[in-house]
Formats: C-alpha cells, structure tokens, sequence
C-alpha cells in the first residue's frame, strides 16, 4: 500500500513539473517575436501616451458584413471593374507586434498649436466653424503635416497594423471594448438618430445639423486606456492604402509590417501604383457602422480637397526609451 502511495506522489510531481515545463515553454515562446527577437516589456510611459503589449493580434476579416460603403473616399479607386461592392479588409491573418506605445487621445488643436508656435509643424488645421476648441481633436489637416507633428514630438504616425492592434486588442475584437455592443453615442462620438456628433450640433456658424467633434476623451477611455479610437475624428496611418491585405501581400504581413514602401514615398507623392493613405477609426459624422475596428477608407495624403481627419502618433519601445531621457 506505502508503495502505491509513493507510486501515487511521484506521478502526480511529475504531472506537475510535465505542466509546469509546458507553461514555461509555452511562455518562452510568447515572450520572443517569430525571428526570436525578444518582445519587450512594457515601461511606465511618458505623460499621455499608453503601453500597446507585443505579441500576435488577428488583423482583417473574413466576415465583414460592410461591403458597400457611402463614404467619399478613394476605396472606388481600387475596386474591381464592374465590381458594385468590394471589401478591404480580407483575408484575416496573424500579424506580430513589437511592444509600442500610443497616444492616449487624438491631438487637440492646442497640442499642435503649441508645436506650430515653437516652429517645428506647419500652420494647418480645422476647415470648419466651431472645431477648433483647445481640447477638440485637431482636423483637416494633411497626412504630411501630421507625420510631421509626429516626428517632432520624437514619434511617428501609427501604421495600419499599431492602430489596428491598439483597437482590437490580441484576439481580434471588433471594437475596442470588445465585440459588443456596436457603436454608439453610449461608447462613441457617432451619428445617431439625434444627429451627427450624438445630436451635438455646431453652435456657431453655417450648416449646425453637421455637427463636430467633441472634446478628446468625452466617452471615457477603454482598450489599454486609449480614448476615442472609435468615432470623434477620423485618424490618418502611416500606411499607402491597398485594396485588401491579400493585394498588400507581404508588406502587410510578418512582423510590424508598414504596407508598401514602408509608408514612404519612392516615386512623387505616390508608392508605385498606390498613391492613397489610410484612415481609420469612424467619425463623429458618419453612422456606427463606419466605427469598427476594421474599418479602413482612403484619402490623397495632402488633403486635397480636404477632409476633416485627425490622428494620434505612436512610439516604438525605443522612441520611448529616448523619450524618457529627455529632461
């Protein structure tokens, strides 16, 4: 019987350290990218900005429902001939992060008139009354004076895959709270029955039914403590706009990828055969169905003719170690 007994223990401490070597390898592999590049932990940020974890993330989908679109944009472009609807965000694919930090909020008018004062962005900024409040979120600005602001602030433009990461999260959530409820004015600065902006209509000025964009942070804030990724201002990325990710093929694929040409220009203001940025995110003049996290819309990046668009900038885990170290 003491045997059996001892028999007894020693499998189950062999269960154990079986289960407990299988976790730890289980960890090992989750703390390192797929080219064994070490993910990094997250650090306490600089002021105004949030830790986004690394690690895989779903991106796109197989089952978007959204296939014909009534924004203006440059989607059309793209579309196959004779094609009455065509969707953007196919196949879904696992996608690697390095850890990377986001802006809590959009930047506000006041932000980038600080930035504007000190000489280091160009003026630019709202082309509508009643939108350019210190704490509203600045739009109607280029893709290249926001890249700018970005960069003098030590960041850089989110790509489609930091921004899509930042609202969904690791298993591919369609909103940033999760996959329910959908947009709406309990969780998002969208257009609802009230109106656009929630009802919130301009207080000065033609066209009051427009409405605006409402303070940063109005809604409260949610997926790693970032605000407004749903709704308010649409947000500018760094990426040239493809038709899907299976056209984008491997520049949207692997680890951190950046689209075509890595963002950059390489022939004018255009990368080959693309020449659109990608917007993200859902605004405070469109219906809920805009305001997913797979959403993506295309616009010229001078804003030409323009477009009430914001963004937020992103840092890597070595921006911000520079950034710490400012005094």
């Amino acid at each position: 019987m003491k045997y059996g007994k001892l028999a007894v223990s020693l499998l189950t401490l062999w269960v154990i350290g079986f289960c407990a070597q299988a976790q730890a390898q289980d960890a090992a592999k989750q703390l390192t990218l797929p080219n064994g590049v070490p993910i990094r932990d997250c650090v306490t940020p600089i002021d105004g900005m949030a830790c986004v974890p690394g690690g895989a993330f779903l991106r796109g989908s197989d089952n978007d429902t959204h296939v014909k679109c009534n924004q203006e944009s440059y989607n059309r472009a793209y579309r196959p001939k004779n094609a009455p609807n065509h969707i953007n965000t196919n196949p879904q694919s696992t996608v690697w992060m390095q850890t990377f930090y986001m802006d809590v909020t959009e930047v506000t008018n006041e932000a980038y008139e600080a930035c504007v004062k000190a000489k280091k962005c160009e003026k630019d900024g709202p082309k509508y009354v009643d939108f350019s409040a210190p704490k509203q979120p600045i739009t109607g600005l280029s893709w290249y004076n926001a890249k700018k602001f970005c960069e003098a602030q030590g960041k850089h433009l989110p790509t489609e895959a930091e921004w899509e990461k930042a609202a969904r999260g690791e298993n591919g959530d369609l909103y940033p709270w999760g996959n329910e409820p959908v947009a709406s004015c309990d969780n998002a600065v969208v257009m609802n029955e009230k109106g656009r902006s929630c009802g919130e209509i301009k207080r000065k000025g033609k066209h009051p039914e427009k409405g605006r964009v409402l303070e940063v942070c109005s809604k409260g804030k949610q997926r790693y403590g970032l605000c407004d990724m749903m709704g308010n201002a649409e947000e500018w990325t760094a990426d040239w706009y493809t038709p899907s990710w299976e056209a984008c093929g491997e520049a949207c694929a692997g680890i951190d990828p950046k689209g075509p040409c890595d963002g950059k220009e390489v022939d004018g203001h255009k990368c080959g055969k693309y020449r659109h940025k990608s917007v993200r995110g859902g605004s405070w003049y469109w219906e809920p169905e805009h305001a997913t996290a797979i959403h993506r819309r295309s616009h010229v990046p001078s804003n030409d003719p323009a477009h009430h668009f914001g963004f937020r900038c992103a840092a890597s885990a070595d921006e911000m170690d520079a950034l710490l170290k400012k005094p």
